[in-house]
């Protein structure tokens, strides 16, 4: 029979073992349990163990760090929120997920219901929040101002949300909303119109 190259039962487990181990290129540590390499959702693999990613990760999320990118100098790929979520906590999760929801609507015109027994996020979807005053949260149903982004001032312009106002002020406040009173835009009084043209000399 011809020779037959047979390895040396030392190598051969030599090349299983190196199968089995890396040197994770973040900490610098020889890692050799399984399933400890961090794998992209197969966007790309690096030899990063799992404990160095999740780190990673939650220092990229304090600084509000949406789109976070793989660790490796030369790889452009974003970490896979989706296969990250088997590994990371499901606090860091959550927190991964908000910081993504923010981010998303950074550009749009929004506000944080001021009822504090809500606070949901509230977006202005339709444009021209310049002019939107009058909303209701759709979360708790209790109406706002989207332009001062405090709890509905009834009878009260903007400019003047500043002031203090009581409970009675508020109670005339829906009153006169309600009775469809007006307010003299020179001494803040309120008038109504009885009968007659819509002109309203105020005393």
């Amino acid at each position: 029979m011809g020779n037959v190259n047979k390895k040396p039962q030392q190598e051969l487990e030599l090349q299983d073992s190196s199968s089995t181990t890396f040197t994770c290129e973040i900490c610098i540590e020889p890692v050799t349990l399984p399933n400890t390499k961090f794998n992209n959702n197969n966007l790309c693999t690096h030899p990063f163990c799992t404990n160095c990613i999740i780190k990673y990760i939650q220092v990229k999320l304090q600084d509000n760090v949406s789109d976070i990118k793989c660790p490796a100098l030369d790889c452009h790929h974003s970490l896979d929120p989706v296969s990250c979520r088997p590994k990371v906590t499901h606090q860091l999760f959550d927190k991964w997920c908000d910081v993504l929801c923010d981010s998303v609507v950074l550009g749009l015109d929004r506000v944080y219901c001021p009822n504090s027994d809500c606070s949901a996020l509230i977006i202005n979807e339709c444009g021209g929040g310049s002019k939107l005053k009058r909303c209701a949260c759709p979360n708790c149903k209790k109406p706002f101002c989207f332009r001062c982004k405090i709890p509905w001032h009834v009878g009260y312009r903007c400019k003047e949300t500043g002031e203090i106002r009581d409970q009675n002020d508020v109670a005339f406040g829906v009153l006169s909303e309600k009775k469809k009173w007006k307010r003299c835009p020179n001494c803040r009084h309120c008038v109504e119109l009885v009968l007659g043209c819509n002109s309203v000399k105020c005393r």
